[in-house]
């Protein structure tokens, strides 16, 4: 569930406002969003901002959106993030360039912080490589096994020009089996196996299975060759401790910790989902 009502493609801050403050963005949303009944315990957050390309005057601005959200009986806390575009006193939750057709929603995106490319994330090329590509995947998404694998040899032949950053993203509530998948990958890279990354791809695993024991002896029995064939070979990077809020304390695996990013991201994957 999206923690935005559907909201008109233009919305008016305040007719007395000339050039919103981040302040009055944030209260402007949370009105409107909090005028839902069922969302509580509402918070927003501006997490970065940016200009618009070829749009001036305009700003993309990536907020987080967190609450607790009424469905029936139940209630669910919620987090996820949102692209809302303001020039002068107006709010666009969309902006579309009409002579060119692009969607500025598909194509601004935050920058992505330094501090992230670490050498415990880094599994090919050279960190000094003038193109940095950091992979957010769950190892279960059907575009992901396809994609990622590929991706990844193609770029380890060219280590000088790409420099390839792993984060494990399990989306729990998609595909339940990733999130033993992905503890079972950081457990055997901890003991010394290579690739556990793309090993997970390799693995043939019902996306909703729940036995965590099935899912490992899944995982550690995986098809070798196949994975050998599929998963260049990046060094002993790999067997580093790692978890998505950095190197682990004591060269010990989070294993918990991989789910801390991915359920930031859960709704909004779940919501392409539905659409």
């Amino acid at each position: 569930m999206s923690l935005m009502p559907k909201l008109s493609a233009t919305l008016l801050l305040s007719a007395s406002l000339f050039g919103a403050t981040d302040a009055e963005v944030v209260a402007f949303l949370k009105k409107g969003i909090g005028n839902n009944p069922n969302i509580t315990n509402l918070e927003i957050q501006i997490n970065s901002k940016q200009a618009v390309p070829a749009m001036k005057g305009w700003q993309a601005y990536f907020v987080n959106i967190e609450g607790d959200v009424k469905q029936g009986n139940d209630k669910r806390h919620i987090s996820q993030n949102s692209t809302y575009f303001v020039s002068g006193d107006v709010l666009a939750p969309e902006l579309i360039n009409l002579k060119t057709g692009e969607r500025y929603n598909e194509t601004v995106a935050p920058d992505f912080d330094d501090s992230f490319y670490t050498k415990a994330n880094l599994i090919s090329g050279d960190p000094s490589a003038p193109n940095k590509v950091a992979i957010f995947s769950d190892p279960l998404c059907p575009f992901c096994r396809k994609y990622v694998p590929d991706a990844v040899v193609y770029m380890a032949k060219y280590p000088k020009t790409f420099a390839v950053y792993y984060y494990h993203m399990p989306l729990a509530s998609l595909h339940p089996a990733a999130v033993a998948l992905t503890k079972a990958a950081i457990a055997a890279e901890q003991s010394g196996t290579k690739n556990a990354e793309m090993k997970m791809y390799a693995t043939d695993i019902n996306a909703n299975e729940t036995d965590e024991q099935k899912i490992v002896d899944q995982q550690s029995g995986g098809n070798e060759t196949e994975c050998r064939r599929s998963a260049p070979s990046v060094g002993p990077q790999t067997v580093r401790c790692r978890s998505e809020n950095g190197p682990c304390d004591d060269g010990q695996r989070d294993t918990d910790g991989v789910l801390q990013r991915s359920e930031r991201f859960e709704q909004d994957e779940i919501q392409r989902s539905k659409g």
